[in-house]
């Protein structure tokens, strides 16, 4: 018999300026649930999460928190109005029997001492702070609104290493796929105000969608075919164009195969070719470009050639210096010692990190326009504001709205839309993901997909840099940075670990042990064990079987009448396959580790 829920929503109705915003939503996180919230921008997510904490009382429904159970809620934008320092803010969340010392370990290990004081804080150590506030207690229920947003990569993956490790309940909005993906195993879909609910993490989540789609559409054949089509477009235009993505992925990877010609290991890249073989292409060339203040070196003897069309995705810790290597490379700051050439011609549109520019009082319309017009020209052709809103996901009524009434996600495509409306052939975006929703992404990754000049993107969504990114550029620390040809995923394997955190604030992982002392090396010549040849020698033939099993498995989900016909047989067959897809990654990163252990010792 399946445990009482921790918490549990029931026919949650939430009605805001006229039109049901929530329409008989229900929620059940059980003991030690992990469960991700996702619908489209605007669909009551965080209002959803707000009324599941206690902080909104809705029209109707019923909310159940078990007496005695614990409940910490994560939102988007902290509160630190009240509070003179962090330690204040923290323990302000503890209960009487929570452990302060605990709190405190924290906060060091996120790099901060809880004597800063909250008003100055930037938007990444703000998230470092509630998130301890929130993680401190070790509630059994945990609710978390876009925990990553605004956080580096060592934290995210800090984080998610913590999440995993802990007994709590957690309930997740996030447009991380990669953080959803490694920590979900339950998936509550919110659409047009009812929820439904998936019995697996996100990673099986999109597909579901899709089938989930194309079965109500077949349903609603005899219905008017124009609202049909409307409705589909402002809900799912994602889904649609999935097909048309696969043609995208595949010029991707042909374009990373031809990066991968040109970026050497160490990023010395070797100018084989004169600069007037490649007039018209060359977009971006540093030769041993140097740049430090005062005693600390950001870039030290980096040299690189970007080429028109290429896609360079920046990584690295906060403090790292990737703002700084964009304005090296850009040609807004000089090197210190080396030399940036740009190409000629060049027309660059930048999207920026704070969304400062944005006037509060100014119009949608005003933003996209410069004012005092109703058209926006694109790539020469002129366009109704209306038509190019609706693009990035705004509806007609929205074009007078003043920025001050949009969302965190609404401005971060109005800035989208405000920069890809600029006459560009190089695009430079910062940390463009923070704040969108899933849907938005999907969009945003298509148009760059698209888009025919050269991209340069600061990014920490390991997802997105895997699906936009032809090559990697990383900061290794003391001034010394990488290039790798492909997206973050080939980078890790390249390197054997991701970005780590600069040095001195470092996150501590979430159950530090004691590191064992080094053994000394044996005498003789290293070899493989007889049981890690018998893995190399085993492992393709088992890798091979499981690819067959998760194509059947596919194949098997495939089929559109299977969900109607059979649910048991759905799920467990969506439980299987993500199991097997599971053990196929652990294989294969078990042949790869020991496939370079066989090249180090025969090399």
């Amino acid at each position: 018999m399946a445990a009482p829920p921790l918490l549990a929503l029931n026919g949650v109705t939430l009605t805001l300026g006229g039109k049901p915003l929530l329409d008989g939503a229900d929620l059940s996180v059980a003991p030690g649930a992990r469960l991700c919230l996702v619908g489209r921008n605007g669909s009551g997510k965080s209002t959803l999460l707000k009324i599941a904490a206690g902080e909104i009382e809705p029209d109707g429904g019923e909310r159940f928190l078990q007496p005695g159970a614990s409940l910490r809620y994560l939102p988007q934008e902290p509160d630190f109005s009240d509070f003179q320092t962090v330690m204040e803010f923290v323990e302000a969340g503890l209960g009487p029997l929570d452990d302060p010392y605990f709190a405190r370990m924290l906060l060091e290990g996120l790099g901060l001492t809880g004597e800063e004081n909250p008003s100055r804080l930037s938007g990444g150590e703000g998230r470092r702070a509630a998130l301890v506030r929130a993680l401190a207690p070790q509630p059994h229920v945990l609710l978390l609104d876009e925990p990553t947003n605004h956080l580096d990569l060592p934290t995210i993956l800090w984080l998610e290493e913590k999440l995993a490790s802990l007994r709590s309940a957690l309930v997740l909005i996030s447009h991380d796929r990669r953080f959803l993906q490694d920590l979900t195993r339950e998936t509550v879909w919110l659409d047009r105000g009812r929820t439904r609910h998936l019995d697996s993490g996100f990673k099986d989540f999109e597909a579901w969608r899709d089938r989930e789609l194309e079965e109500e559409e077949r349903q609603q054949h005899k219905a008017d075919r124009k609202i049909v089509a409307e409705e589909h477009w402002l809900r799912h235009g994602v889904s649609g164009r999935r097909k048309r993505n696969v043609k995208r992925l595949d010029n991707l990877r042909t374009l990373r195969a031809e990066r991968r010609q040109r970026v050497a290991p160490t990023a010395e890249v070797k100018f084989e070719a004169s600069e007037a073989q490649l007039s018209g292409r060359l977009v971006i060339e540093a030769i041993k470009i140097g740049k430090s203040y005062g005693e600390r070196v950001i870039v030290d003897g980096f040299s690189t050639r970007v080429l028109r069309g290429d896609r360079l995705g920046i990584v690295g810790a906060n403090g790292a210096g990737k703002t700084t290597m964009v304005n090296l490379l850009t040609g807004v700051l000089a090197p210190d010692h080396g030399k940036v050439k740009l190409g000629a011609n060049l027309a660059m549109a930048t999207l920026e990190q704070s969304r400062a520019s944005l006037r509060p009082e100014s119009t949608l319309q005003d933003v996209l326009t410069g004012g005092g017009s109703d058209f926006v020209e694109i790539n020469g052709e002129r366009r109704h504001i209306v038509g190019y809103m609706r693009d990035f996901l705004f509806k007609p009524e929205q074009a007078r709205t003043p920025v001050a009434r949009l969302s965190g996600g609404e401005r971060g495509r109005l800035m989208l839309a405000r920069a890809l409306a600029q006459p560009s052939n190089v695009l430079v975006l910062d940390e463009p993901t923070n704040d969108l929703d899933l849907e938005t992404l999907d969009l945003l990754e298509e148009m760059l997909a698209d888009y025919p000049g050269t991209l340069i993107v600061v990014s920490h969504d390991r997802d997105f840099l895997d699906r936009v990114a032809t090559s990697v550029l990383m900061s290794d620390g003391d001034g010394r940075w990488l290039e790798y040809a492909g997206g973050y995923s080939d980078m890790t394997a390249q390197r054997g670990a991701g970005v780590e955190a600069r040095a001195g604030v470092q996150p501590q992982r979430a159950e530090p042990k004691e590191k064992p002392a080094p053994r000394e090396k044996p005498a003789g010549k290293a070899r493989l064990s007889f049981k890690e040849q018998h893995a190399l020698t085993t492992l393709p033939a088992k890798m091979e079987e499981l690819r067959g099993k998760i194509g059947k498995l596919k194949q098997l989900l495939d089929d559109p009448e299977l969900y109607t016909r059979d649910p048991a047989k759905f799920s467990r067959a969506g439980v299987v396959l993500a199991e097997t897809e599971a053990e196929l990654a652990r294989a294969e990163e078990e042949w790869l580790e020991l496939e370079i252990k066989r090249e180090e010792i025969e090399g």
